[in-house]
């Protein structure tokens, strides 16, 4: 398969590290299109097959179009884009807020997947939920599920709705984990802990935690009860948290970014 990926940033060029990684892609098979001058210069030691600062009629060379340019920047490429997108092409979108039916009609073009990464599809253990339009074969889909899953996990959603949802609780998701653990490294530095110190306690507790939910034969109030002994220290955070309405701030959160999400793919 050959991909041009338009738009070069970080996302964009973690799935194409990672097509290379499980060799799904060949290097001289990559097509990358950059506008920035600096960027451009820093992709030259990834050695692709072509590099370009402008969308050519090569693009029609390709077999997936991925677009991974800022949503606010979409409206500066689909004038070019639509003059050299072919039938056949798949336009693969990671582009936050920009509905199918909206790239279908700027770019006059049918076969487009929409998805929703998040960060540590960089590391190869994202979570990237994607929908389709129906004219999208199921060969064609096959194809990108593959490629997806060179990046972490993947889940095909029938309804395209629900990706705003998704943004907000996967895709915005580690800013939340990130949050949380800052939070505690903070508590720790303010116990009399180094930073490095009390970055060291929190982020292997945040690992072995992970790891126990993921193997533990257990449900998540039963892990809790594990740790949390009655008359306790952990039962008196808890309270705290339980006081403070920490749960229902977070769960409030996590509603609001789906709620802006739904405002940016409305435009």
């Amino acid at each position: 398969m050959k991909i041009a990926i338009i738009g070069c940033g970080n996302m964009g060029m973690a799935f194409a590290r990672a097509f290379l990684k499980f060799d799904l892609v060949k290097k001289e098979d990559f097509l990358l299109v950059e506008k920035s001058p600096e960027r451009m210069e820093s992709l030259r030691g990834f050695q692709p097959g072509v590099l370009t600062g402008i969308i050519g009629p090569q693009i029609a060379d390709y077999d997936l179009v991925i677009l991974s340019v800022k949503p606010q920047d979409y409206s500066l490429v689909q004038e070019s884009l639509r003059s050299v997108i072919k039938p056949g092409q798949v336009v693969f979108s990671i582009m936050a807020g920009i509905p199918i039916s909206l790239i279908q009609q700027t770019l006059n073009h049918q076969e487009v997947i929409r998805a929703m990464p998040n960060t540590p599809a960089m590391l190869g253990m994202g979570i990237t939920a994607y929908a389709a339009s129906p004219e999208v074969d199921m060969n064609q889909l096959r194809k990108i599920e593959n490629l997806i899953n060179a990046t972490g996990r993947s889940v095909f959603l029938e309804d395209e709705a629900q990706l705003d949802a998704v943004t907000a609780l996967s895709g915005s998701g580690p800013a939340y984990f990130f949050y949380i653990v800052k939070a505690m490294i903070e508590a720790g530095k303010q116990m009399g802990f180094e930073e490095s110190v009390a970055s060291l306690l929190v982020k292997q507790t945040m690992l072995g935690s992970f790891h126990l939910i993921n193997t533990a034969d257990r449900s998540l109030d039963e892990l809790i009860k594990a740790v949390a002994s009655k008359g306790g220290t952990t039962e008196a955070a808890l309270r705290q948290f339980e006081e403070g309405g920490t749960a229902d701030s977070l769960i409030r959160g996590i509603h609001a970014a789906q709620q802006r999400a739904t405002e940016l793919s409305n435009g």
